[in-house]
């Protein structure tokens, strides 16, 4: 009989990619894919540990895969299993723990699936994570997550990664190439572009600190592969993100007009104390520039409220930002202490009572921008992707500026692009639509 293996992925796309490569790399040994609420020989979990709910989460996973199968044998991978490989050993029902470099390596340490007392731990020093392994995901039949870069060399001084990841580095363009040509070949319509830092892309593709290629020469040949209708750009350093590579876009029939662009402070003393690598002022001209060429652009923003030494003329001073800036959706991040991190020793500390209230007031701010946004794409004509998955009798999509839509359950539509004209928004907030070629309303 084969053993059966299941997983379960915390966080990023990232995650989700390498998650993937895992699991082909089990099947290639002979081990059956199943989905984690079936039985399984083996549950596989890659953690995160962006915010102290995915630590949180962790156990509550490890319990599920106990009620399933008791006799389970549970491995723990990712950020949180490189950053506290002890701490994970201990959680009650976890076998084995592997780091950065050992997770790709999951199997060579499968030889004996006995319950141990303690998990067993395999984490190399974070130094030791300098070489590349690519991989790509296929969320559903319609996208896929394709990693291009690993890694960070900034030293922001509230996040963990490049102590959980390790230093940057790409993959060489030929197999990024290939990789799309190969998710293209599967008849996926759209692919992400993934990574910790992708803007930093070239550094390290062969090893070293020299940038063999930019991220403008990756996304330059990626536009090139056949076969692919959509290519999205995951999350981007506003200092990263130049004009050229925003030209390109605009003027790409596969890239989409689509960027997502942390932020994490409109005040300028708060992102000194982050060590961002930027002030307000670039990030406003490189929205200024994005909308100047695709006004239609959809922009989203990462935000994180509470940072120690935030005081409330800073926060007000980020909404505000917020506010006036012509962006379409913010992702709001409550500060959280997290170990060995500059920011967790700094005074100025929030209240938590305070960065709960700060984070409301944003996600409002969220709503009142993405209603906005979307209003003003109606009465346009869009291309929607549509996804997989029945809704409660409505089938979803995305149009190619990411403006959620949806009509009645069809299956004939499933991971098929359609001309539409976006018409009205729903109670629930989604936007409604007439087919161009069709005249059908939906």
């Amino acid at each position: 009989m084969k053993k059966k293996v299941a997983f379960y992925t915390l966080g990023c796309k990232l995650n989700f990619s390498e998650t993937s490569t895992i699991a082909r790399n089990f099947q290639e040994e002979g081990f059956d894919r199943v989905d984690f609420t079936e039985k399984a020989d083996i549950y596989v979990v890659n953690t995160c540990s962006v915010t102290e709910n995915a630590d949180k989460r962790f156990k509550t996973i490890v319990k599920q895969a106990q009620k399933v199968n008791q006799e389970a044998f549970v491995v723990a991978v990712g950020c949180y299993a490189q950053l506290k490989p002890e701490e994970l050993a201990a959680v009650d029902g976890v076998d084995l723990v592997l780091g950065a470099t050992e997770k790709f390596k999951i199997t060579d340490y499968l030889n004996d699936l006995s319950k141990n007392d303690k998990g067993e731990v395999h984490s190399c020093e974070i130094n030791e994570a300098d070489f590349y392994v690519g991989s790509y995901a296929i969320g559903d039949r319609t996208r896929a997550f394709l990693k291009v870069q690993d890694g960070c060399d900034y030293k922001c001084t509230y996040c963990t990664i490049p102590l959980a990841r390790g230093i940057s580095r790409s993959d060489r363009l030929e197999n990024v190439l290939n990789n799309a040509a190969e998710i293209a070949s599967k008849d996926i319509k759209e692919i992400v572009l993934t990574g910790v830092n992708i803007g930093d892309y070239g550094k390290g593709e062969f090893g070293n600190k020299k940038h063999e290629h930019t991220f403008f020469e990756l996304v330059q040949a990626l536009d090139q592969v056949d076969g692919i209708h959509r290519l999205r750009i995951s999350s981007i350093e506003p200092n990263l993100l130049k004009n050229e590579t925003i030209d390109f876009v605009a003027e790409s029939d596969a890239f989409v007009p689509h960027f997502h662009i942390p932020l994490q402070s409109g005040s300028d003393k708060v992102l000194k104390l982050m060590r961002r690598r930027y002030l307000t002022n670039l990030y406003q001209e490189r929205i200024h520039k994005i909308k100047s060429v695709m006004p239609h652009a959809c922009i989203g923003v990462d935000v994180i409220v509470g940072f120690p030494g935030e005081t409330d003329e800073d926060f007000l001073e980020t909404y505000h930002f917020l506010n006036d800036l012509d962006i379409s959706y913010l992702h709001v991040f409550t500060y959280s202490e997290r170990d060995n991190t500059v920011a967790a020793e700094m005074n100025g500390v929030v209240p938590k009572k305070v960065r709960s209230k700060r984070s409301k007031m944003l996600r409002g701010l969220s709503a009142k921008k993405r209603r906005a946004f979307y209003e003003s794409q109606l009465g346009t004509e869009r291309t929607v992707l549509f996804e997989g998955e029945n809704k409660a009798g409505y089938i979803h999509g995305f149009t190619e500026n990411y403006i959620k839509v949806k009509a009645p359950w069809n299956p004939a539509l499933v991971n098929q692009l359609h001309q539409v004209v976006l018409e009205s928004i729903d109670d629930d907030g989604l936007v409604r639509f007439e087919f161009v070629e069709q005249k059908e309303t939906a």
